[in-house]
């Protein structure tokens, strides 16, 4: 029967095979399994330490008599008389809650209570930390040792290979949780919690770990440059997540009705909390129950919760698997294509703009509501924009195979414009100006949007031109970058991608930093920050006038660096042509 079933599991993945041969060995599965219950044993035993002994407090959580001692005590001190408070106190020290007067049956809920609700968090950091660091791990060996490109030339479709990496390499994890999933449902079902909640729980934990497990081999993928130090990094990363978000999680003030919502749901701590509310024990329950996208009242019921929650990461998942499979057969291909970043860029605004709008405590307007997020939304798109930058801007022998055979193209009635919006190899400055042609589109609405409202109010309709004028000088600034980027990965230097991702960070964080730590801040200089990466900053405090030279003086640049671009690609098409006809 093993063997039937170690032949159906080859049939239907041979790399799943492959894993699980070379994992699941004798030891390895007794290590697993004797960790497991070992765990589980420490766990159960933990809060003993609490157990209801002989000499347990009259004013114990667990003694029936406490609310009437507890009453008898607020009497005495109301009173104010030192000789009674000392008698009362002397009572209570000396004799203790009789056993038939202990709420047994509320301490032994409490305690599977606290079996099932530890169990909750120690799968969760187990799973996606643990998971993560196996994963980037295995393919980093894989990498060293020179099997991953036979894996690559297999026959094996990449879903099928990819699979197998999922469902194999963290086959002894899987076996951890899996030792300790009779203790945890029969703890959540001692302790009266919903089935229907519990499922619920194993369905999200089931998502987190496909999306967290896509994103770790993605990142072995395409972080050969960290060596062997891949694996700490990736999966140290995942931890730091894992504890902001549940420290967020935990407080009820740092509610979600503001744009990192949507950051804080791919983490599982908010849902979970949502599920059972004792788990990280916020006053006034989960901030969750308050969540609106698009003012749609997602808190007010489980399954839309859970639902979108679950679709959430289904779609980034499924994005994520689409970029693996573009990165798994060639190693040298950018994460994404144009088209993708296009869809990319559109998801993300969905998503900020969707949980930026909610009515929250103040039940203001909706371009109030935007108004509050604009520095959010405005980072979150800088961010968006300049990693599309890093991932879409082509290299130098992409960009010359793109000039030289571009006639060929042309001869077969390709447009130009057609090649620089979709190709792979050519220049990403079309693909980027889309990009946040894309992004600009909301922010024109909600101005529109305001202009209806405030339409007899002269002071707005400034604002509005400055805000409007900001947003070019945003653009501008971000094409200024993808300019700058494209130039330095047209270099003949080596490590030119090391050096385009480090310029494009010291000119878009070093001289912020550098002006606030001198004291020329936006309010008292608006016209120098008006040329930084954040001119939305200064843009209240500097003149139309001003904010409209900046502009002009941006474009101006902008020009000049896309006339020697253009001059670039050019000497490089010829180049590329030279040295084809040479070598014939």
């Amino acid at each position: 029967m093993t063997l039937n079933l170690i032949d159906k599991i080859g049939d239907w993945n041979p790399q799943l095979l492959r894993e699980l041969k070379g994992r699941l060995k004798f030891f390895n599965v007794a290590i697993a399994v004797a960790t497991s219950l070992l765990l589980q044993l420490v766990v159960f035993l933990y809060q003993f330490r609490d157990f209801p002994s002989d000499e347990y407090s009259l004013t114990g959580e667990y003694c029936r008599l406490r609310k009437v001692y507890q009453w008898r005590q607020k009497e005495i001190y109301q009173q104010s008389s030192p000789s009674k408070i000392n008698d009362f106190n002397d009572l209570i020290s000396n004799n203790f809650c009789p056993q038939n007067e202990i709420d047994w049956q509320s301490w032994w809920r409490d305690h599977w209570e606290y079996i099932f609700l530890s169990f909750s968090v120690i799968f969760v950091f187990t799973l996606l930390v643990a998971g993560t660091y196996l994963l980037i791990n295995d393919l980093a060996k894989e990498e060293t040792r020179g099997t991953l490109n036979f894996i690559r030339l297999s026959p094996q479709s990449e879903t099928s290979i990819l699979a197998g990496k999922l469902l194999g390499v963290p086959i002894l994890i899987y076996l951890v949780i899996l030792a300790a999933i009779p203790l945890h449902l029969w703890a959540g079902r001692s302790a009266k919690i919903t089935f229907s909640y519990i499922l619920s729980y194993y369905a999200i934990l089931a998502a987190s770990c496909i999306l967290f497990y896509s994103a770790a081999l993605l990142f072995g993928l395409v972080s050969r440059l960290f060596s062997g130090f891949q694996p700490w990094l990736g999966s140290g990363a995942v931890l730091l997540f894992l504890f902001t978000t549940i420290l967020m999680a935990s407080s009820y003030n740092n509610g979600l009705n503001n744009s990192t919502a949507w950051l804080r749901t791919f983490a599982p701590w908010d849902t979970v909390n949502y599920l059972f509310p004792n788990l990280l024990h916020v006053s006034n329950g989960s901030p969750m129950k308050n969540l609106e996208f698009f003012y749609l009242p997602l808190g007010k019921n489980i399954v839309s919760v859970v639902g979108f929650y679950l679709l959430n990461l289904g779609l980034c998942s499924y994005g994520i698997l689409q970029a693996l499979k573009r990165c798994f057969r060639n190693p040298q291909a950018s994460i994404i294509s144009k088209k993708q970043s296009y869809l990319l860029v559109a998801f993300c605004q969905l998503m900020l703009w969707g949980f930026a709008l909610q009515l929250g405590k103040n039940n203001h307007r909706w371009v109030e509501q935007v108004g509050e997020n604009y520095i959010l939304l405005a980072l979150y798109n800088l961010v968006l924009i300049l990693s599309l930058i890093a991932v879409l801007s082509p290299h130098r022998q992409d960009v010359q195979d793109w000039a030289r055979y571009r006639h060929q193209e042309v001869s077969s009635h390709k447009s130009v414009w057609q090649d620089l919006i979709v190709a792979e190899k050519s220049p990403a400055l079309v693909a980027i100006a889309i990009n946040l042609t894309i992004a600009t589109i909301p922010w024109l609405v909600w101005i529109s949007f305001t202009s209806v409202f405030d339409a007899n109010d002269g002071q707005n309709d400034i604002y509005r031109l400055k805000v409007i004028l900001a947003i070019a000088l945003s653009i501008s600034l971000m094409m200024i970058y993808a300019t700058i980027a494209q130039l330095i990965l047209l270099l003949k230097t080596p490590k030119r991608s090391f050096w385009a991702i480090g310029t494009l960070g010291t000119v878009s964080f070093l001289p912020p930093m550098i002006l606030e730590f001198i004291g020329i801040s936006s309010w008292k200089h608006p016209t120098v920050w008006l040329f930084s990466t954040f001119p939305w900053a200064a843009i209240e405090y500097a003149g139309t006038t001003t904010i409209f030279m900046a502009l002009l003086a941006e474009l101006s640049v902008l020009a000049l660096l896309n006339f020697q671009l253009t001059r670039q690609v050019r000497l490089a098409g010829e180049s590329a042509t030279k040295a084809l006809l040479a070598g014939r």
